[in-house]
């Protein structure tokens, strides 16, 4: 919980510092206090395969997901996504009267988020954002039961709060790598189901931006090049 409440915080508190700037004039083409990187031209459509690394119930996990938004010239980001526990892990909670003895009972769990970010630091090749999810869903426990078939819990209601940092550095202009690190917090479930699916989330992966790709090769620019990357 200490590590949710410190993320929660410093998301809060870059908003106050960010309206205490004092106004600047700068180029239209660039970001207000950054002019070091450009605006981006135009707002543009985002789709990502997030998946991420989280502990579940002791339990290294992978998290599936499929992000869908915009991205504003400001560098603001907000959209939707949707997340689904890619296997079940085992579970504490109580097996129900029809279990089989020795069964084993997993834990499952999918939701639907809204979420928005905003880049806080960034240079030519790499950026750092603040990043939150608002979700909610359901979860259940799949268990095997007397007769041999599987079966399911009722579903419970689910609700996820999951602040974020995550960094992105560029080895290209199409290329690069990104990592992030959250804590995952349910919401409006028994204490117990809480205690199992509360944790970090984190994950490292290879970016690749075919929007900047696609530039690349109708300009017909050097593939490699790293011409405007080395900009301070």
């Amino acid at each position: 919980m200490s590590l949710f409440y410190y993320l929660l915080g410093g998301l809060l508190l870059t908003a106050p510092a960010a309206l205490a700037r004092p106004p600047a004039a700068v180029p239209r083409d660039t970001i207000k206090g950054r002019p070091a990187v450009p605006r981006l031209p135009r707002n543009r459509f985002v789709a990502q395969y997030d998946s991420r690394y989280s502990i579940v119930n002791h339990h290294l996990t992978t998290i599936n997901g499929l992000k869908l938004g915009l991205e504003f010239k400001s560098r603001f980001r907000t959209g939707a996504a949707i997340y689904f526990l890619s296997t079940g892990v085992p579970t504490r909670q109580a097996k129900p009267d029809n279990a089989a003895e020795d069964a084993d009972a997993q834990l499952r769990f999918r939701y639907l988020a809204a979420y928005a970010g905003y880049v806080l630091l960034e240079k030519p090749r790499w950026e750092i954002s603040a990043n939150m999810q608002l979700g909610m869903g359901s979860v259940y426990v799949l268990y095997e039961a007397n007769d041999g078939d599987l079966d399911k819990t009722p579903r419970d209601f689910l609700g996820v709060v999951e602040p974020a940092l995550a960094a992105q550095y560029r080895l290209l202009h199409w290329a690069g790598f990104g990592t992030g690190l959250g804590w995952r917090q349910p919401m409006f479930v028994p204490r117990s189901v809480q205690k199992e699916l509360n944790g970090p989330v984190f994950y490292l992966r290879a970016n690749v931006f075919l929007g900047e790709l696609v530039k690349v090769l109708k300009q017909k620019d050097p593939l490699f090049s790293q011409e405007g990357l080395r900009r301070e």
